[in-house]
């Protein structure tokens, strides 16, 4: 099946000499979720901004559904609804007239029904005559979205789209997000929340001073490069790691009164467990208790920033 969005050698170059980004490929499949990871100024945003339209790449290429965001625009901005970071809306209007215009901004005849639909599963619905600006922080962040799902696009931007908004709000947008794949719209998002990407998201793609260091599907990610650590609670406190103890290269934690091993979660058969409890035995050393924790998707990604930011 031909990808929903297609990104083939993109580059971005200021007069300045910045290089925003630099030579992106990426291919996103119809009804995928995929999020973009990385600190602030790797490229983020203005990897969404040239797909949308919004700022003119150096070089390269961007298809939506087949359509040139160059040569095709108006074919493929219709088939994109973009939810920026930033808050922007007209203060004075009100939510149901600022959506139905969204609408119709892209060709959309009317059709209330869809516009309450998307207000109520935004939970918008009974402030749909209120003035966006009677409205909290989070309300008007779900109407940013509300104006994005408008037009029934076939991919969703969301650009940090929990930043700044509570708990409640930030788990019925994960809620949000679910039921608009099970419909078929793509999703990408940004985040600095690594749980979001690691709750939702299909593939995971890592961006770096305008690189895409890394595209993988998340699953995959976690199982080639997770790590599972081991801590060995001992039953009295080590001043040092014994030499006994140096081929697995074990830490002392916690005033020496934890051992911390990390070991390969992807290889059942070569942890290298039994051999370091067998040594921990032999030299006499007891422990009270052991815990294995697998490593997050946010340990990956720290990892992954770091070893590139040391090359």
């Amino acid at each position: 099946m031909d990808p929903i969005l297609s990104v083939s050698g993109l580059a971005k170059n200021y007069a300045s000499g910045v290089k925003a980004l630099e030579r992106i490929d990426l291919e996103i499949a119809r009804g995928e979720i995929f999020a973009l990871l990385g600190p602030n100024g790797a490229g983020k945003t203005t990897l969404i901004s040239i797909i949308c339209g919004i700022v003119t790449p150096s070089s390269g290429e961007v298809r939506v559904a087949g359509f040139d965001i160059g040569r095709d625009y108006r074919q493929a901005r219709y088939r994109i609804g973009l939810v920026p970071q930033e808050l922007s809306t007209d203060a004075f209007e009100k939510v149901i007239d600022t959506v139905r215009f969204s609408r119709g901004l892209f060709g959309r005849g009317r059709d209330d029904a869809h516009v309450e639909r998307v207000l109520t599963d935004l939970s918008l619905w009974d402030k749909r005559d209120a003035k966006i600006m009677a409205l909290s922080g989070g309300m008007k962040r779900r109407v940013l979205i509300a104006k994005a799902l408008a037009h029934e696009p076939d991919i969703l931007f969301l650009d940090e789209p929990t930043a700044g908004v509570d708990v409640e709000l930030r788990r019925d947008m994960w809620a949000l997000v679910r039921r608009l794949r099970e419909q078929g719209t793509t999703i990408i998002l940004t985040t600095h929340y690594i749980e979001e990407a690691e709750e939702m998201a299909d593939r995971v793609g890592i961006i770096l001073k305008g690189r895409l260091i890394l595209v993988e599907e998340k699953a995959a990610l976690m199982k080639q490069l997770g790590k599972r650590t081991l801590t060995v609670a001992l039953a009295e406190p080590l001043a040092a790691i014994p030499p006994a103890l140096a081929d697995w290269a074990p830490v002392l934690k916690n005033g020496g009164a934890e051992l911390e091993y990390v070991f390969d979660g992807s290889s059942s058969e070569r942890t290298g467990i039994a051999g370091l409890l067998r040594a921990l035995g032999d030299a006499g050393i007891g422990y009270r208790d052991l815990n294995t924790a697998q490593s997050s998707l946010e340990d990956i990604f720290v990892g992954l920033l770091h070893g590139e930011q040391a090359a």
